[in-house]
């Protein structure tokens, strides 16, 4: 039962909810601002809200016939019958519910804007794969976790501790965004043909596979440009010690061009690594200034 429920959890997509939380609050530090208990309660709320947005797929996906045995990827517990559907239920429930209580603090401390955020990442954590037009269906999926997981999570994670927005940092911003969306493209490129036999038109499913292996190269090298311009625009020159990653960068795209099917599993871990230590050096070098 314990293996079921780091499978529901889906480890290799955390980074995503991560590491947002740590450049927001390496941004912060480099400001003079950062404090503690707000950062370490958004990374929780965080996680939170990736890890539910994950058991809200689960359920839905199986409800639509797409997690069959079919898939490539890896197992999906309700599919499998391995975590009951209402017992999945449940926990998405009480997990959103910890998150919004937890929330709550963030919100006194941040105010309206903050609580604007909570209320539309839990609406769009049950709407990504849930209603009547699930956005995971759509094609516009890729764009929504640019947003949230990019802008939202890293300025959001900013403004509680220094109760101000920067433009620099919404420009941080779009370096987890890139990369939590190039997730997503090595998950959904995998699944274009069993993805389209049930009607779940993800961008790669409507543009193919060339493309979206494009649009991962592209936002790649935005991830990589990003540093330098925060360099240019006043931050110390450690920001580009992120740089150092850029083997693996190019390691995990030979691969992705190289991979069909399962082996694009590796790929997705390997993104998620990237991600995780793209932005620790990243942070690293904010905190360096």
């Amino acid at each position: 039962m314990l293996e079921a429920w780091v499978l529901a959890v889906r480890p290799r997509t955390l980074p995503a909810g991560a590491v947002p939380v740590v450049l927001g609050s390496a941004l912060a530090a480099e400001a003079g601002s950062f404090v503690l208990l707000p950062a370490l309660v958004a990374l929780c709320c965080a996680l939170g809200i990736q890890v539910a947005t994950n058991f809200i797929n689960e359920i839905y996906d199986f409800r639509k016939g797409a997690d069959t045995a079919e898939r490539l990827g890896p197992t999906r517990t309700v599919a499998a019958g391995l975590i009951s559907e209402n017992t999945m239920v449940r926990a998405a429930a009480l997990l959103l519910g910890a998150v919004f209580l937890l929330g709550l603090y963030l919100v006194f401390i941040g105010g309206w804007p903050i609580l604007l955020i909570g209320m539309l990442s839990i609406l769009f954590a049950w709407a990504y794969t849930g209603g009547p037009r699930p956005i995971a269906y759509s094609g516009l999926g890729d764009l929504f976790v640019f947003v949230f997981f990019g802008l939202v999570a890293v300025g959001g994670t900013y403004f509680v501790q220094a109760s101000a927005l920067e433009p620099r940092v919404l420009l941080a911003a779009v370096v987890p965004g890139a990369f939590s969306v190039n997730i997503l493209l090595c998950n959904n490129i995998r699944d274009i043909a069993t993805d389209r036999k049930v009607g779940k038109m993800t961008l790669p499913a409507r543009i193919g596979a060339g493309p979206s292996r494009m649009l991962y190269l592209l936002l790649t090298v935005i991830a990589y440009l990003v540093p330098v311009l925060l360099w240019l625009s006043g931050s110390a020159v450690w920001v580009l010690l992120s740089l150092l990653s850029l083997p693996l960068a190019v390691s995990t795209l030979r691969t992705l061009y190289g991979s069909e099917g399962r082996e694009l599993n590796s790929v997705l871990a390997a993104t998620g690594k990237l991600m995780t230590i793209h932005g620790a050096l990243l942070s690293a070098g904010l905190l360096f200034n």
